[in-house]
């Protein structure tokens, strides 16, 4: 997150600047760091899809144990069943069928998923993230289309049941409702986010610093809310790999390895080639330089 560009910058450059930006490896951790620094305003970033709620919710519960006065949380969960039912539902969607996010599932199962399959006749194959997993996955939605079903089907059993994980589910309802929520890009979706419940509402920065009505200026070169409904590639870009790039990126989907953008530029699609550099060119001094 610290390099999804926001309106003017990025979490990053203000790091740089000599912002207190920190980087946690648990939501517990930002806890700690309120609970450790009482004269300090903490605000953490809870950001994801369904997957990491259950961390984020723990660490609000956690905050409401201690009395924690300076802990707030920016809440930006997505879900992605509402994400799916939109893009179906859009005039100019092409999506044949879906791999289901693993590790999603892992947490809310696929319960959600079925009614989807069978309104609107879309094979969904809930996968994991190895290259055989996909391959197969891909292949287990292939032969649903080619067989004329539509049904949720479950290639990443090795860590994903049914009903997911209930307890984890348990400690995300406790915390979170479900809201409608702006989705860069692409617009309002209802539904398609978490918000905390009212009697967690002390711990919600859009409240607190009253940052509600700020919205961000997306790049007028980046097309990502369309590569991200898969109606368009990142080859249709004009700023792909000229003035977009995983060291500069304009949109979130290249920011990440696991964004397609990012994905491309790294497989070097659509990308020109690097010029080779002859040896004596190397060996030349340059221009100006002392001899």
């Amino acid at each position: 997150m610290l390099r999804v560009p926001g309106s003017t910058t990025d979490l990053l450059s203000l790091k740089a600047r000599g912002a207190d930006v920190r980087i946690v490896y648990s939501p517990l951790d930002a806890v700690r760091v309120a609970a450790a620094n009482p004269d300090r305003q903490v605000v953490f970033f809870a950001i994801g899809f369904e997957t990491t709620a259950p961390a984020n919710a723990m660490a609000v519960r956690q905050a409401a144990r201690l009395g924690l006065t300076n802990f707030t949380v920016l809440v930006s969960h997505v879900l992605v069943p509402p994400a799916m039912c939109a893009i179906l539902e859009s005039p100019t969607c092409q999506v044949q069928a879906f791999l289901a996010a693993g590790h999603v599932c892992a947490v809310m199962g696929w319960t959600e998923y079925e009614p989807i399959a069978e309104r609107y006749h879309v094979p969904i194959v809930v996968t994991g993230f190895e290259p055989l997993d996909l391959l197969e996955g891909i292949l287990m939605a292939i032969r649903q289309l080619e067989s004329g079903r539509a049904v949720v089907e479950n290639q990443y059993a090795r860590a994903v049941k049914r009903e997911g994980n209930l307890q984890a589910q348990e400690t995300v309802f406790r915390v979170f409702d479900i809201g409608d929520r702006k989705w860069r890009g692409i617009g309002m979706i209802p539904a398609s986010g978490y918000h905390l419940r009212p009697e967690f509402a002390r711990f919600d920065a859009e409240a607190r610093f009253d940052v509600g009505t700020i919205t961000t200026a997306e790049h007028p070169a980046c097309i990502a809310g369309q590569i991200l409904q898969g109606t368009k590639t990142p080859l249709d870009c004009t700023a792909y790999g000229v003035l977009c790039s995983p060291q500069k990126p304009l949109g979130a989907p290249m920011v990440s390895s696991e964004g397609v953008c990012s994905a491309y530029h790294a497989a070097g699609r659509g990308l020109a080639p690097a010029r080779a550099v002859p040896l004596y060119e190397l060996a030349r001094p340059l221009e100006g330089a002392p001899k």
